[in-house]
């Protein structure tokens, strides 16, 4: 299937470079619907890599590249459940998308996440299983779980571990405070710093270019320099269903879903 238009995202394929577009206003947050359809392209992934050598990912949503989580779904998901049913419920999500990111983030296809705007949380993670980052210069990283109760829980600790090292995790994790475009390429975090509005252009340009090599080359060069850490993400999981069961994080999810402020949430 090289053509699919959901709810919340569509991919397309043309010149042997996939497309993953996220369109969920406000902010694509990821919730069981993305979820479901991340699926659908996980599952047809491998067929479409036959006649691929890149994948794109990019938003069309004005706000950003996502926003992560989709916490009102979250909360009112758990309010509906019993506790020991909630943390269930949230394992079962959570290894689902997990799931789908190792798929991914193992793809032999050379991938690239065209960001901008909030690239926050779980949008932060989904950026993170791309082989490179193109970042307009109004694009802002943060991880903002911990003014929930929570640590970021889609892969982000092991995966920016990976690349950057634990002082960048530090940094994100225990302040909560947002980097710019122009810090996360100085740490190594974004590969192309481009103009406003310039990032998906810049992605297709570097695509083209990445067609030019030898797929088979490319594949096992990124196997070599990218390997999945499957215990670090497995321990992630555990970590978050612990602290989930904590009141601190029902009262920060009340407090994000009964919140006035303008959307999305920002540190």
């Amino acid at each position: 299937m090289r053509e699919f238009k959901g709810q919340t995202l569509s991919w397309g394929w043309k010149d042997a470079v996939i497309e993953l577009i996220l369109h969920r206003a406000p902010g694509n947050e990821i919730g069981s619907v993305t979820l479901e359809e991340l699926e659908k392209f996980a599952a047809v992934l491998d067929d479409l890599s036959r006649e691929s050598h890149a994948l794109i990912m990019h938003s069309s949503v004005p706000a950003g590249f996502c926003a992560g989580a989709d916490l009102r779904e979250l909360f009112e998901r758990s309010q509906q459940m019993k506790r020991e049913e909630a943390i269930r419920s949230v394992r079962d999500f959570l290894e689902r998308i997990h799931a789908v990111f190792n798929k991914i983030d193992a793809s032999p296809l050379t991938t690239i996440a065209a960001v901008h705007g909030v690239t926050f949380g779980g949008g932060f993670e989904l950026a993170l299983i791309c082989d490179l980052i193109v970042a307009d210069k109004m694009t802002r990283f943060c991880f903002p779980e911990l003014r929930l109760g929570l640590i970021p829980g889609f892969g982000g600790i092991p995966r920016l571990k990976r690349d950057l090292g634990n002082a960048v995790v530090r940094d994100l994790l225990l302040t909560g405070r947002s980097f710019n475009a122009t810090k996360a390429q100085q740490i190594g975090l974004v590969s192309q710093l481009v103009a406003e509005g310039e990032a998906l252009r810049a992605a297709r340009a570097t695509a083209v270019q990445m067609g030019k090599f030898d797929r088979r080359t490319s594949a096992a060069a990124k196997q070599f320099v990218k390997p999945i850490p499957h215990e670090e993400l497995c321990r992630e999981i555990d970590i978050f269903c612990d602290l989930f069961a904590q009141p601190a994080v029902e009262a920060g999810l009340r407090k994000f879903v009964e919140s006035t402020d303008a959307l999305p949430y920002l540190p």
